[in-house]
């Protein structure tokens, strides 16, 4: 049984500045990927980042340069530091880990609002 919890959403303005955090336990292979995908409201869900535990990193070009993906192996987290927030990056933000399973967290809202 994995379990991924998340942490750190909440209103911020534009602008401004998040950091997310998904903590995993359980029965967890590597290598593995961890990320970070989110969806908007009427949409679908996308990629936002991924990192896999060799430290290769991917970003979807919509967040490049303002996101950045990292992890701690051995506490097997995965952290998204969001900058220069918009109104768009509004959504729900869901973990990831796929080990060799897709796992998912239950979501943590991040709403961007002056």
């Amino acid at each position: 049984q994995v379990q991924l919890v998340e942490s750190g959403g909440g209103l911020v303005q534009p602008g401004g500045s998040l950091r997310l955090s998904c903590a995993a336990s359980g029965s967890i292979f590597s290598p593995n990927v961890m990320g970070w995908y989110r969806q908007a409201p009427g949409k679908e869900r996308e990629l936002v980042a991924t990192a896999t535990s060799f430290g290769a990193k991917n970003y979807a070009d919509s967040v490049k340069g303002r996101f950045t993906i990292s992890r701690d192996n051995a506490k097997i987290t995965v952290y998204l530091q969001m900058n220069s927030l918009i109104p768009e990056d509004t959504a729900v933000y869901y973990c990831n880990l796929r080990s060799p399973k897709n796992y998912w967290g239950q979501g943590t809202q991040v709403i961007v609002s002056s």
